[in-house]
């Protein structure tokens, strides 16, 4: 996936800027779409690190340019004032034990903001040329209330000019998009109307069963905005034309640092706003279930198949599991980066008992054996130069645990006999992720949760930590399907228990600072 490294070139002037008609020399010249096959939402980081490299990969090895990417950058136009002024380019620096390495990709063609390009992105989704979306908006950009269904307030302003556009027949009124699901509901609204080629919507996010839990929330966003007969043609043509298949992803993306972009822009002789870093390893597994034409990404690295979920619960349960223990645990200790908390062998201790909890539950892909892959993502975690920081990983932490975590608890519970203690690995998980937020409350820093009020609302109203952890631990949505013992007893009460003792034998054995 990498090309060998360059040869240095002279530190380039400051106005020198890395451009797709003037690709670096040294280095392969990046692909050259013709057309965008693709429309991506959450154009950040880890897409360009992920996908968009798959995609690169897929057409050099096939010489098919029709795939190239609009991306769509959710939250601000930083990225598309980035690669906009490169003609879409970019670099990615893979940096290993073995060193760093560095190529240009050239699949993403241009990046559109829906603050003011709106109108821009919905007729590129209506375009029969597009014929996948992907979207990687994090878990919390699925606009989900705690009951997993979409929370309607927050994508009102959406949905009421979906009403809009179908009543007027036209792709767009020129209101900006301020959701995901919202600007992806209105661009499905906006193909049919223009003839309903089909397409493929492809969840790339860390959500379990994603393209099934995305298809509902699409679902549930055309009921509200056009109740009754004023949505069925719309229902009747998502059900013909459109499908939602799931995938699984995995490549740690950390943040680029100003050393890197330095050390690049001496490497091409060009700066590079655009840079994305990235470790040696990469993993796609893709449902194969596509209502049209695709990239041949399997050519790229991909792997396609009937069933992602074994996949995706052996990565959900125990690389993103593991990870958000390191990191909880790792803020505690006092480590800012996930490669100096799983160095520290209490800590690694921790994140093999929650896996070890997490395999008990799980059925193997074909292929792998899941001890080994366990002990490889902690090998992978102790790569320095990825840099993922502790505090980067605990954002978001009640959109996260209910898949991490929830489910190796709940199938834990749901095995062992009444009365047994719960699962030790997922306890000091949780323990680690309660004490952590105490924490952040006590010192008076902001919790980076879209639940922040509600975790400080409750370790604030707290008679003491014990009582706040307990709270938390009980935080509705948090652990779903967790379900009362044969005997009547709710699991939660004795989980609380359990992880407010945890936490207390942690901070006394000097686990936490």
């Amino acid at each position: 996936m990498t090309a060998p490294t360059a040869t240095p070139t002279d530190v380039p002037t400051a106005d020198a800027r890395l451009h797709r008609d003037a690709p670096p020399p040294g280095l392969p010249a990046p692909v050259r779409p013709t057309q965008v096959g693709i429309v991506h939402l959450g154009i950040g980081a880890f897409h360009r690190a992920h996908q968009a490299v798959v995609t690169e990969e897929a057409a050099l090895a096939t010489g098919d340019v029709l795939w190239g990417i609009l991306g769509v950058t959710q939250r601000s136009g930083s990225v598309r004032d980035q690669l906009r002024p490169q003609g879409g380019v970019y670099t990615v620096l893979t940096v290993g034990p073995d060193g760093a390495s560095a190529r240009v990709v050239g699949s993403v063609t241009d990046v559109a903001w829906p603050a003011e390009e709106t109108p821009r992105v919905l007729a590129t989704l209506a375009a029969p040329t597009t014929h996948v979306v992907t979207l990687t908006v994090t878990e919390k950009g699925y606009s989900r209330g705690a009951d997993g269904g979409l929370d309607v307030g927050s994508v009102r302003a959406d949905l009421d000019a979906l009403a809009r556009e179908e009543r007027v027949a036209e792709p767009g009124d020129g209101a900006a998009a301020a959701s995901a699901v919202g600007l992806l509901v209105r661009g499905l609204a906006a193909r049919r109307r223009a003839g309903g080629a089909p397409l493929t919507v492809l969840s790339c996010d860390n959500v379990a069963d994603n393209g099934r839990v995305l298809a509902a929330l699409v679902g549930q966003a055309v009921d509200a905005a056009l109740p009754g007969a004023d949505g069925d043609d719309l229902r009747a043509w998502l059900a013909a034309s459109v499908t939602f298949p799931c995938s699984m992803v995995d490549r740690i993306v950390p943040a680029t640092t100003t050393a890197q972009r330095d050390e690049v822009e001496a490497l091409l002789g060009a700066r590079d706003e655009g840079l994305v870093v990235a470790e040696p390893f990469l993993q796609w597994v893709v449902e194969d279930r596509f209502a049209g034409p695709r990239p041949a990404w399997e050519r790229g690295g991909a792997t396609f198949t009937d069933d992602v979920a074994p996949y995706e619960r052996a990565k959900l349960r125990l690389l993103n599991g593991a990870h958000s223990l390191l990191a909880y645990a790792g803020s505690l200790a006092g480590y800012a980066t996930i490669a100096e908390a799983v160095a520290d062998p209490v800590l690694a201790a921790r994140a093999r008992a929650l896996q070890g909890d997490a395999i008990a539950t799980l059925d193997a892909p074909d292929g792998i054996d899941l001890a080994t892959y366990a002990e490889q993502l902690l090998e992978r975690f102790a790569n320095p130069a990825t840099g993922h920081t502790t505090r980067q990983v605990a954002m978001d932490g009640t959109q996260k645990i209910p898949f991490r975590w929830g489910g190796t608890l709940a199938d834990r519970l749901a095995d062992r006999s009444a009365g047994g203690d719960p699962p030790t690995g997922v306890v000091t998980a949780l323990a680690a992720w309660a004490g952590f937020v105490v924490e952040e409350v006590r010192a008076g820093r902001p919790v980076d949760d879209p639940r922040a009020e509600e975790l400080r609302a409750l370790v604030e109203s707290a008679d003491d930590d014990g009582a706040a952890v307990r709270a938390l631990v009980r935080l509705p949505g948090l652990l779903p399907g967790i379900r009362p013992d044969t005997d009547g007893r709710d699991p939660l009460d004795q989980l609380a228990d359990a992880v407010a003792a945890d936490l207390v034998a942690a901070t006394r054995a000097g686990v936490t600072s």
